[in-house]
């Protein structure tokens, strides 16, 4: 006889309750992924309900020849660059541009720090949305120390008074801080690396950003204290969802500048041109795109 112990096989009753357990799970998590496909659904619904009162908004603001900044900071892959997306995919960018400024060259190293940012500040009637802004300075310069010690005491003393100048001006100014936790962070760094469309977005300060997180938080912290100011404050949006974080951005956005519904005047479509003997060029003669699809 064998020593070795042969494994009870499960009664007709347990594999029963076994098949009814896999069924409920099966059962569960199909239920989730419908809810998850509807709340996806829903999000989109109210994006697009909000990019319309965003079109309302440009035309309230080129109507009144008002002139609105809106600042997008925070750590790298918090989704700025997603929201500003979604806030322009709609709107007239004559009147709504966005300024995303590279690295300064030696001619700008030299200028008074806020001079190149001023040149790009909006004119009666434009939104300006800066990805990435001024703050510079109080982040990525400060932790990767390209700024001197004093370069940023000056920062942190006189970026104040340049705000309040820009609002005195007649300028509304809006702050946004994307905050994303460092595990969220982290998996959308992964997701670029896998991403041909997207790694193009991890430059060599952004992997090398992975290693100062405390720095950056410090420096974030410090920043705030300095800078938000009641003429200027700063709004911090959680970030680790990223679409309802868009939606959340937008919808404050709207709430921070007054706009109504606009007068829609009636167009109507001229009739063509009637034909006079217009003789279309031979197709020979021109040169067309393959048509591959």
């Amino acid at each position: 006889m064998s020593d070795t112990a042969v494994p009870d096989r499960p009664t007709a009753k347990e594999a029963k309750a076994d098949e009814h357990e896999g069924k409920a799970d099966k059962a569960d998590r199909k239920a989730k992924k419908a809810d998850k496909k509807a709340d996806k659904k829903r999000m989109e619904k109210e994006l697009a309900r909000l990019q319309s009162e965003m079109v309302k908004l440009q035309e309230a603001v080129r109507v009144s020849g008002q002139k609105v900044v809106v600042i997008f900071e925070g750590r790298d892959a918090a989704g700025k660059g997603g929201v500003i997306k979604r806030i322009t995919e709609t709107v007239n960018p004559r009147y709504c541009r966005v300024v995303a400024l590279g690295t300064p060259n030696e001619r700008e190293k030299s200028q008074w720090y806020f001079q190149r940012y001023v040149a790009h500040l909006p004119a009666a009637g434009e939104i300006v949305l800066f990805d990435r802004s001024w703050y510079n300075r109080a982040g990525v310069e400060r932790v990767m120390g390209f700024c001197t010690p004093d370069e940023l005491q000056e920062f942190m003393r006189s970026c104040p008074e340049f705000e309040r100048m820009l609002v005195r001006s007649g300028i509304l100014l809006i702050k946004y801080w994307f905050s994303v936790s460092d595990e969220e962070q982290e998996r959308r760094f992964q997701a670029r690396l896998t991403n041909p469309t997207k790694r193009w977005k991890l430059s060599p300060m952004d992997l090398e950003s992975r290693s100062k997180w405390v720095d950056y938080s410090r420096a974030k912290d410090e920043m705030f204290r300095h800078t938000d100011i009641e003429q200027a404050p700063w709004w911090v949006v959680e970030a680790d969802d990223k679409r309802r974080a868009r939606l959340n951005c937008i919808h404050h956005l709207l709430s921070m500048v007054p706009y109504g519904e606009p007068e829609s005047p009636e167009i109507r479509l001229p009739p063509r041109q009637d034909d006079t003997g217009y003789v279309r060029p031979p197709v020979e003669e021109q040169t067309f795109v393959p048509e591959v699809y």
